[in-house]
């Protein structure tokens, strides 16, 4: 479970915390947001679309609002987006989403719930007891006990809508000129936005008015790109039943250079070990670059502001010692103490020992197809490894004798690495003395 320590901000009213760390980027009424945060303990949701059946550390950012509100007295409420889904969120896409069926989904909703329970406490007696998507006014349920986020999926309620029924009373409030100029849709829109997926800001609107009259709940959070559907919610529960709710949004995880933070080699970066080793996990936060430290460290450790200040302004070599606590400390937070202590010996086992330590040595899978032949040139390699930021980086860190392929530098920029490299189908290739990955065959 995670727990926040007293000391991680000197405010008493959580919208001052969430913004000193600086993971408020949107709200639609930020004095108001404030002044209801700072009078009473509300209930408020986020989503999750159960798309795989891990979460990744994309979500790690919502689950860490969850308990700072839980720490403030408020009642977070996990949203299992098993209706929505179906439909899928078009938001930052350029492509439709994989269809999955109601087998996949409810099991992927599943294993969400249980990542959960890791980090949050439950109130697992609670259960949404609503209508089940009929128009009309539920009853209210019962508060959950204090302390306790609870859970609820959106399965219950859309999966059994009448559309026409939907359409007259809810696609009536909707402008479909607005619509299209939302965020949301306007990547999907260059390459052909789908009716599907139109639906989707519909659905995730409903979402929201849904549990504001049967719930109570008074506001929705989400990641910056779901601001046009939060939105869409407030809007339904304004003009259906005079509700006034609120949305805010947080900053996503990405690096200095704009791109997504989490991506790596062999895929997303997961919060389930059997996905992504502890070791593997603890070296991705090691190797951020100097200038995503500070944003690291506020969103996602509790360490008091100063000492996230004071970390984040070491220059040189004393860098790499904020990089290291904040390694230890989002791996703690992810896969507990223990765990983060074990990865912390072996990452400095393996630098003290030139990056040759095998079992602790993070790895990746490749396709044997891309060694045959000519083989992968080694400044796209490191590239596709994480190791080097760009081509250019790639191309200066070989010619500056910064590269080697298992242990003996290269300097010729046009190496390529084919599979005579391999040695009982692996081979090391490393970047300076601290970063470096084993590629294994597959």
């Amino acid at each position: 479970m995670i727990q926040i320590p007293d000391n991680v901000s000197k405010y008493t009213n959580v919208y001052d915390v969430l913004e000193e760390r600086g993971l408020i980027e949107q709200c639609t009424d930020p004095k108001a947001m404030r002044d209801l945060l700072g009078s009473e303990k509300i209930k408020f949701y986020v989503g999750f679309d159960p798309t795989a059946d891990c979460l990744h550390v994309g979500h790690l950012i919502q689950i860490i609002i969850f308990a700072y509100m839980l720490k403030y007295g408020h009642t977070p409420v996990a949203l299992v987006g098993g209706g929505t889904v179906m439909i899928g969120d078009p938001s930052g896409r350029t492509d439709l989403r994989r269809m999955m069926d109601v087998e996949e989904i409810d099991a992927n909703g599943k294993k969400f719930k249980d990542l959960f329970d890791r980090f949050l406490p439950f109130d697992d007696e609670w259960e949404y007891t609503g209508n089940g998507g009929v128009m009309k006014p539920g009853h209210q349920n019962r508060e959950p006990k204090p302390g306790l986020a609870v859970s609820v999926n959106n399965a219950q309620w859309l999966r059994n809508l009448n559309y026409i029924e939907f359409a007259r009373e809810i696609g009536s409030v909707f402008n479909v000129n607005d619509m299209l100029r939302a965020e949301c849709y306007k990547r999907r829109l260059k390459e052909g936005l789908t009716f599907l997926e139109f639906n989707y800001m519909l659905m995730q609107g409903y979402d929201f008015y849904v549990m504001a009259r049967d719930f109570g709940l008074k506001a929705q959070f989400g990641g910056n790109d779901q601001w046009s559907n939060i939105i869409a919610g407030v809007n339904i529960a304004k003009k259906k039943s005079d509700l006034d709710v609120y949305g805010m949004t947080f900053s996503l995880l990405t690096k200095s250079d704009g791109e997504k933070m989490g991506k790596t080699a062999g895929g997303a970066l997961w919060l389930n070990e059997e996905r992504v080793s502890v070791f593997d996990f603890f070296q991705y936060w090691r190797n951020v670059a100097d200038a995503d430290v500070n944003k690291c460290l506020r969103m996602l450790t509790f360490l008091p502001m100063d000492e996230v200040n004071r970390l984040s302004s070491l220059e040189g070599a004393e860098i790499n010692q904020a990089k290291e606590i904040l390694a230890y400390e989002v791996t703690k937070l992810v896969h507990g103490e223990d765990k983060a202590k074990k990865a912390l010996e072996d990452a400095r086992a393996v630098f003290a020992s030139g990056g040759t330590n095998a079992a602790t040595m993070p790895s990746v899978e490749l396709d044997k197809a891309s060694f045959e032949g000519e083989g992968f040139g080694l400044a796209s390699l490191l590239k596709e490894l994480g190791l080097a930021q760009s081509n250019g980086d790639a191309f200066r860190t070989i010619e500056q004798g910064g590269a080697r392929i298992n242990g003996e530098q290269v300097t010729d920029r046009k190496r390529r690495v084919t599979l005579a490299d391999f040695e009982d189908g692996k081979l090391t290739i490393q970047k300076g003395k601290k970063k470096f990955i084993a590629v294994t065959l597959k």
